[in-house]
């Protein structure tokens, strides 16, 4: 019997393949120190620092007239993974990336975006800022062609059961890569959404880095550990 079971397991592990370790979290550079924002641009009505977090807010009566962004200031990166932690109060909020600011309104982005909102209807999809808007929902993996509009290509994984892994009013981790023409979001070590963007007229392969704080129900957006790490 205790043959029949050391081989059965032994048959188990060789059916299951060899465990491939986690990856090493190294060559990650922080962009914001904890204390000030310093390389960091944005409307101070609306940013400040608390608690080792920048922290974007809206009330009732301090409005932005449009969606206002703290834009990093120190590069445009191509190739990168960027790894924060979040913590999002209220209505809706995001992470640009590989964006660009606009030329007429002061601190508006336009670009790809890390998307989050309260009730977790949006978070974990690709939108895009004042462009094509929705790339990828949550569970989805899609494909850009040139001059098209996306499709999907296969799922990442049940949206609901994808939500249950975000944590409402607390602090989730949010890495985002982006390497090429394929950009890959991922909440709390799950796959979100992915994307190939071969749209050569809309798509964006390198940019801005910022954080969003969004006109309309008052919201708090709260981020810390900021690192980046460029390919």
């Amino acid at each position: 019997m205790k043959l029949l079971i050391a081989g059965l397991s032994l048959g188990m592990a060789f059916a299951q393949g060899p465990r491939i370790p986690p990856m090493v979290d190294s060559g990650f550079v922080p962009i914001f120190d904890g204390k000030t924002l310093n390389g960091w641009d944005g409307d101070p009505k609306f940013w400040r620092v608390e608690d080792g977090a920048i922290v974007g807010q809206t009330l009732v009566d301090r409005q932005p007239k449009q969606n206002t962004f703290l834009i990093w200031r120190g590069g445009s990166p191509a190739n990168f993974e960027l790894k924060v932690k979040y913590k999002l109060t209220g209505f809706n909020s995001g992470i640009q990336y590989r964006s660009v600011e606009l030329p007429d309104i002061k601190y508006a982005m336009k670009g790809y975006q890390a998307d989050m909102d309260g009730e977790q209807v949006y978070t974990g999809q690709i939108y895009e800022e004042r462009a094509r808007g929705f790339l990828a929902m949550r569970g989805q993996f899609t494909y850009i062609g040139d001059g098209q509009k996306p499709a999907l290509v296969g799922s990442l994984g049940d949206p609901a059961e994808l939500k249950a892994l975000i944590k409402a009013n607390d602090w989730n981790d949010l890495h985002v890569i982006a390497r090429g023409n394929t950009l890959v979001q991922l909440l709390n070590g799950r796959v979100m959404s992915m994307l190939i963007d071969d749209d050569t007229a809309n798509r964006k392969m390198e940019g801005l880095i910022g954080i969003q704080v969004h006109l309309g129900p008052p919201m708090k957006i709260e981020v810390r550990d900021i690192r980046l790490k460029k390919l």
